[in-house]
């Protein structure tokens, strides 16, 4: 009798436990589905949710897909709207023969992103750190009334005491100084680090704090890998390069190898909304309690030589205006198209337009670093080369250090710069900003710097992966690279 008590109890057990467990599932899937996610994305999130019951659900909670709700600074916003028409206008002089081609994806940038087509007086390609950190501090010395900064990483090393002991100076002096870093790359940013900094009257802010408890739902996965500084709503600076030693090659001879843009001009005033939009997002104000000089911070400026155009996204917008903005310059090329990229892994979108560009007789090439400071990203990368080459596409590793420039090159008179990578994670869940600009002067710049960099890089050959073991690796990791 105890032995079929014994296996009745056991039987309503399993009852229990699959009557449980179906209903968990279907919880969860409703949740994940309500989420609208790409079909992949969504199929991966249901079948580790129904393989890891427990676990499943706590990594969705804290990396699964989130809709995040951001205020517009209309202010800013609609200040400088005025010199919209003249910048394009300008941009219909300066292209030959009217090309369509760009005015469509200004059109697609402005609709994506609300960012309309803008021009600059002046602009400078920095290669590498050490050029970009002494630019920089010219910058901040000369500042009179505000220095605002947005960093994805920020280090408390040498190059990022030497720029901190800068601010100091200037916050001392009655510069307002403000400095927005990113609360997972910056994590070793400490008080002891920042006391001066406060001491004497900067302000410092953290974006999405990775602490738990800080929200009903935490945002680690969603960080601003923003690259922003801007003087006096004057002088403006974006790219790769973050505040760190690994990226200054006057401290360390393997540092990275990297590009950032100086600007000068009305493109500027965008910068600067930006960084004010994402300076309120971090403090968790409404814009309307941001007490702010508009006038100070948005300058008037005369309208610059040099079409140029802002953009930027962010899982605050479905509308990924970066990835768009990328697929809509090279399906529109005629003659080139050369990317530079630390972390390729495109969507299937993304391939298609890399191979259709090279198999309508586009000079298709791509420059990526040997290895990076990911083994898995360097697998998934190496897992879409023999597509690429066999379409025609010329694939590039970069040998002399790890590469880290975001520059992309089309035809002759388009060219972007900035912090997004060709991935997935720069494209949907990162907060990215770029620059776009129109004509041949960006353009030839970063040509230039790509046929330098290419003299350190060797051709990738058709299945130049040898080995069953190194093959199993880049195509597992690229199942993993919606999460890269």
């Amino acid at each position: 009798m105890d032995w079929i008590a014994s296996q009745i109890g056991h039987e309503s057990v399993r009852w229990w436990f699959s009557i449980g467990w179906s209903f968990y599932i279907v919880v969860v899937s409703i949740w994940i589905l309500l989420q609208r996610s790409a079909p992949v994305a969504t199929l991966s999130w249901l079948l580790s949710m129904a393989a890891l019951p427990g676990l499943g659900l706590v990594i969705y909670y804290f990396f699964g897909p989130q809709r995040l709700k951001r205020q517009r600074i209309k202010r800013l916003r609609s200040r400088k709207r005025s010199k919209v028409r003249a910048s394009m206008q300008r941009l219909r002089e300066r292209m030959p023969g009217g090309d369509l081609r760009l005015h469509q994806v200004a059109r697609l940038v402005a609709a994506a992103s609300d960012f309309p087509v803008s021009s600059a007086t002046g602009m400078r390609l920095l290669t590498g750190g050490a050029a970009t950190f002494d630019a920089i501090a010219e910058a901040v010395r000369a500042a009179r009334h505000h220095v605002h900064l947005e960093y994805y990483i920020y280090e408390p090393d040498r190059t990022g005491t030497a720029l901190r002991d800068l601010l100091v100076e200037k916050a001392r002096a009655g510069v307002t100084v403000r400095l927005l870093i990113d609360a997972l790359g910056s994590k070793k940013l400490g008080r002891k680090f920042l006391k001066p900094l406060l001491e004497a009257g900067a302000q410092v802010a953290r974006f999405h704090d990775t602490r738990i408890g800080r929200r009903l739902r935490p945002v680690i996965n969603y960080r601003t890998h923003r690259k922003i500084l801007v003087c006096d709503g004057l002088v403006g600076f974006t790219g790769g390069v973050n505040v760190t030693d690994e990226e200054n090659e006057r401290i360390r001879g393997d540092a990275y190898h990297d590009v950032h843009l100086h600007v000068e001009g009305p493109i500027v005033n965008w910068l600067q909304t930006v960084f004010m939009e994402d300076w309120a997002y971090a403090l968790e104000k409404a814009p309307a309690q941001l007490a702010v000089d508009v006038e100070a911070l948005l300058p008037d400026m005369p309208d610059g030589e040099i079409p140029m155009q802002l953009i930027t996204s962010g899982p605050d917008s479905g509308l990924h205006a970066i990835y768009r903005a990328h697929l809509a310059a090279i399906n529109a090329a005629e003659q080139r198209v050369w990317l530079t990229t630390p972390y390729f892994v495109p969507t299937e979108a993304a391939l298609a337009a890399l191979t259709n560009a090279s198999l309508r007789g586009v000079d298709v090439q791509i420059l990526v670093p040997k290895k990076s400071d990911s083994a898995l990203v360097t697998g998934a990368a190496r897992s879409y080369f023999d597509e690429l080459i066999r379409s025609g596409v010329r694939v590039y590793e970069y040998e002399a250090r790890m590469l880290h420039s975001k520059t992309l090159v089309v035809d002759e008179n388009l060219a972007i710069i900035g912090t997004a990578n060709f991935d997935y994670r720069s494209f949907f869940l990162n907060f990215e900003v770029c620059l776009i600009g129109y004509g041949p002067e960006l353009n030839r710049h970063l040509a230039d710097q790509f046929l330098v960099d290419l003299r350190q890089s060797h051709p990738v050959s058709y299945k130049s992966e040898k080995g069953l073991g190194r093959r199993l690796f880049s195509s597992a990791a690229r199942l993993c690279s919606p999460l890269l």
